[in-house]
């Protein structure tokens, strides 16, 4: 067969066109081939071949590899191959490809074998591996085939081919040969960069019952990514595994399972696991401290935090930046401040310094407590240090000033944030509108509110409830409902707290019968009503019945809770008030 594509070749059983080699002395075609090649310094192949190249197949350049009956030199016989590859009217095929590695290989040109191995991989490209794996095997005579099923599970690892790679070993794996090392480590690291970790534990677990050394190292990265995805139970399972295989769990093996228990915040499996590694020898090192403490003081079980750090630091362990900032986080989140100051000062004495995590946590802790005053010494300590306030900390500051009720204060950071480029996010905007609606600057809340919108916020239910509180208060329904029109259309569904602002604006400006159409489509859209709203209602039903029964009428007020109760007190409010219009 003349001319066929690579292509082409391996569309059909490379039984169909390929035979063993013959006798070299039966063959006077590979002579001639020789003779060629051993004189081709002085005389060019193209054209000492130049009768033979077409009729050339396939069949005789593997056969010229096999036998090599007049002991070509292995540079001159690649040198050949790679003159066959150019010319065009000649097309190797997987045969030829194979049998020319398993040459260069028994003849420790690996560079080149391997550059050949990744030519022919690219070249058939994804879900070749059946096709080139048959045509290495029936190629190999007396060859190892070690280092070919290492440099095409390589090539395909590097390709991306993951399935081609596991492909092949899984053929090397059927047909009982050695296990190719390399290539199953080359394509286990890989897989851990690129795949899931569930997938990458099975083909791990695959290569370690065919005989692939296992390695505490390895189990400890499966552990850790299984981990860091919230499969604990995979994790424990990959940590029980390493015993099974006869190794030992190192420090690294234990930290990484408490870690994980810890943060999937199983507290006490973290401990146990702790106690199993004093068992087993192991002493716990700083990370296993800053894992443990970390999880308590997201728990806020201080006082065992506390215990656990005192602890650490008598078996003479120095406590690290991650293990203050996780307790001074947990107090100031804790509302301990006094604590969370003597354990600053503690951490500067070891000769730390402070970095913007540990400042924000210490600001928004002082923040919370009221304490402005030492918030802001903090900042210019912050200064100091070189470091500059980020976006969580102005927020912490603009939040704390608008719930003591500073607003110019607030509104100072607000300034300050635009000047340094830091946008103010949903958080900020509702702190600032919240603060302007406790100072009755309604006005000012709006154009917050509204500004959240143009730069393409969705305030929450909240911040409109408090805008429209804001507004009804003073007597402005009108834009209270038009900031409901507002709010539903941004998606919310105004629930009981904002239908009783409305109500209660209402009732304020005596429109009581707006009042009970509100309350209406309040019971048509499901929005359940409470007490407050009754009793804001009859509140406003009170002031216009008969001033002598309003104080009667009022201490019933507490008692309403449902429809009912609401329209049988108003039927006496009715009534009351026509006895009164009448006398």
């Amino acid at each position: 067969m003349q001319s066929q594509t690579l292509k082409r070749s391996t569309s059909r059983s490379p039984s169909a066109w390929y035979s063993p080699p013959l006798p070299h002395h039966h063959d006077p075609i590979l002579t001639t081939l020789s003779h060629a090649i051993s004189n081709s310094p002085t005389k060019p192949l193209h054209v000492s071949l130049s009768k033979l190249l077409p009729s050339l197949t396939p069949s005789h350049v593997v056969n010229l590899i096999v036998l090599n009956p007049h002991s070509l030199s292995p540079h001159s016989l690649f040198s050949f191959f790679n003159f066959l590859s150019s010319h065009p009217t000649f097309r190797h095929t997987l045969h030829s490809y194979s049998a020319m590695s398993h040459f260069l290989v028994a003849h420790n040109m690996l560079p080149q074998a391997r550059f050949l191995l990744n030519f022919l991989v690219s070249r058939k490209g994804k879900d070749s591996a059946s096709s080139i794996f048959a045509s290495v095997l029936e190629t190999k005579g007396t060859h190892q085939c070690d280092f070919v099923f290492d440099s095409l599970m390589i090539a395909y690892t590097d390709l991306g081919f993951v399935s081609d790679a596991i492909q092949c070993f899984r053929l090397v794996r059927k047909h009982k040969l050695r296990v190719p090392f390399r290539g199953c480590k080359y394509l286990f690291d890989r897989m851990m960069k690129i795949s899931s970790p569930i997938v990458s534990l099975g083909f791990y677990m695959e290569i370690l019952e065919y005989g692939f050394p296992p390695n505490v190292y390895s189990f400890n990265i499966l552990m850790n990514k299984l981990c860091r995805e919230g499969l604990i139970k995979d994790a424990q399972m990959v940590f029980d595994e390493i015993a099974r295989r006869g190794l030992h769990a190192s420090v690294v093996s234990f930290n990484t399972l408490i870690n994980g228990y810890c943060k999937s915040g199983n507290l006490d499996e973290g401990f146990r696991l702790r106690s199993a590694m004093e068992e087993a020898g192991i002493r716990p090192d700083v990370f296993t401290y800053s894992v443990l403490i970390n999880g308590l003081c997201k728990e806020s079980r201080l006082d065992k935090a506390n215990e656990l750090f005192e602890e650490m630091c008598n078996r003479g362990l120095i406590p690290n930046d991650v293990i203050f900032t996780s307790l001074i986080d947990g107090m100031c989140k804790n509302g301990r401040t006094d604590l969370a100051m003597g354990t600053y000062q503690q951490f500067l004495t070891k000769g730390f310094k402070p970095d913007l995590i540990m400042y924000n946590s210490l600001i928004n802790g002082l923040c919370k407590a009221g304490d402005l005053k030492g918030a802001k010494k903090f900042i210019a300590e912050m200064s100091l240090r070189g470091l500059k306030p980020d976006k969580f900390t102005y927020t912490i500051l603009l939040d704390g000033f608008c719930k003591e009720g500073d607003m110019e204060s607030a509104l100072g950071i607000r300034e300050e944030m635009i000047k340094q480029g830091i946008k103010l996010d949903d958080v900020a905007f509702t702190a600032l509108i919240s603060g302007l609606c406790k100072e009755g600057r309604h006005l000012d809340a709006e154009r917050a509110l509204r500004e959240m919108l143009d730069t393409g916020m969705k305030p929450d239910a909240a911040a409109y409830t408090m805008v429209m509180d804001g507004f009804c208060k003073k007597g402005d329904v009108r834009m209270g409902f038009k900031l409901l029109k507002q709010m539903q259309s941004d998606g919310h569904v105004p629930g009981v707290v904002t239908y009783n602002v409305l109500m209660n604006g209402l009732c304020k400006q005596g429109q009581l019968r707006n009042a009970n159409k509100l309350l209406d489509n309040m019971l048509n859209l499901g929005v359940v009503p409470d007490t407050i709203t009754y009793n804001i209602l009859l509140d406003g039903h009170c002031k216009k019945a008969n001033p002598k029964e309003f104080g009667k009428l009022k201490s019933e007020m507490g008692l309403v809770a449902d429809y009912a109760s609401y329209s049988s007190l108003i039927s006496k409010i009715s009534g009351a008030s026509k006895h009164h219009s009448r006398r």
